[in-house]
């Protein structure tokens, strides 16, 4: 059963005010990908503690301090809207589910992971690191 929706408002808004596109439909998801040249930052979003005290903040500072960044941030929310997050899931080849999560999708193919297990434990900052350095290897024009 999905937490009420006044709950996750809070948690959906901390990637919105950055910029992020909210994918809430399977449809939503696979129109983003299929059509998108550019290379998209698609977040997994989730409720837990990893994602407040370090993935959500960690994707905040990367945006915030990386010269170069994704053009396309989008962003669905794993146990609120199940079956969007299951179509991103779709393009996440060779990786388990896992929320949080951070990938980057080139030309609709998954590039880089960013998985649960590698943000539990983390700060905010670790986290930032390794999103420039994949923004600068996936994403420099």
């Amino acid at each position: 059963m999905p937490y009420p929706d006044l709950l996750v408002k809070p948690m959906r808004e901390d990637l919105v005010r950055l910029g992020f596109r909210e994918l809430r439909t399977p449809d939503e998801v696979e129109s983003l990908v299929k059509s998108e040249k550019d290379p998209v930052l698609m977040v997994i979003n989730s409720v837990c503690g990893c994602a407040a005290g370090a993935m959500r903040p960690g994707v905040g500072l990367s945006l915030q301090k990386s010269e170069v960044k994704p053009p396309v941030l989008a962003t669905v929310f794993a146990g609120q809207d199940v079956e969007a997050t299951q179509k991103a899931r779709e393009y996440f080849v060779g990786y388990p589910p896992s929320s949080p999560s951070v990938a980057l999708l080139k030309g609709g193919e998954l590039v880089w992971m960013l998985e649960r297990h590698q943000i539990e434990g983390r700060g905010p900052e670790e986290i930032a690191q390794d999103l420039a350095e994949a923004y600068k290897e996936h994403c420099a024009a």
